[in-house]
């Protein structure tokens, strides 16, 4: 698994970091927003509890190629010159452990269903 953390953009102001990735496990790259989620209505929140308020790529092969992950991080954080290539190296020095299509299957049966929130 590699992962990287991104600089969040400028005025998203309950974004505290963006992470980035490739889990060999599932067969795909991920995304991560952490930040201290707005009110919306799930109680009261400290300003030092950090949540995941977006988390794609939690299903096998839900992100399939970096470009995928790099768009999808675009809307939070400065993605810095050739992350993509960065990423589709990491893929290459840990190629995906979920290769041949029973264990597929089999991951995907007992997955979580994405759907940007944990």
């Amino acid at each position: 698994m590699s992962r990287h953390s991104l600089k969040p953009l400028t005025g998203l102001g309950t974004v505290y970091e963006v992470a980035i990735g490739w889990d060999r496990a599932l067969a795909t790259y991920f995304v991560i927003v952490f930040g201290v989620p707005d009110d919306d209505g799930r109680g009261p929140c400290e300003a030092t509890e950090l949540l995941p308020l977006v988390w794609e790529g939690t299903a096998p092969g839900a992100l399939p190629t970096p470009e995928a992950a790099v768009d999808l991080a675009a809307a939070y954080a400065t993605i810095p010159e050739g992350l993509a290539v960065h990423l589709a190296n990491d893929r290459e020095a840990e190629p995906a452990s979920v290769a041949d299509p029973a264990s597929h299957a089999f991951l995907a049966a007992f997955s979580p269903k994405a759907n940007g929130r944990p």
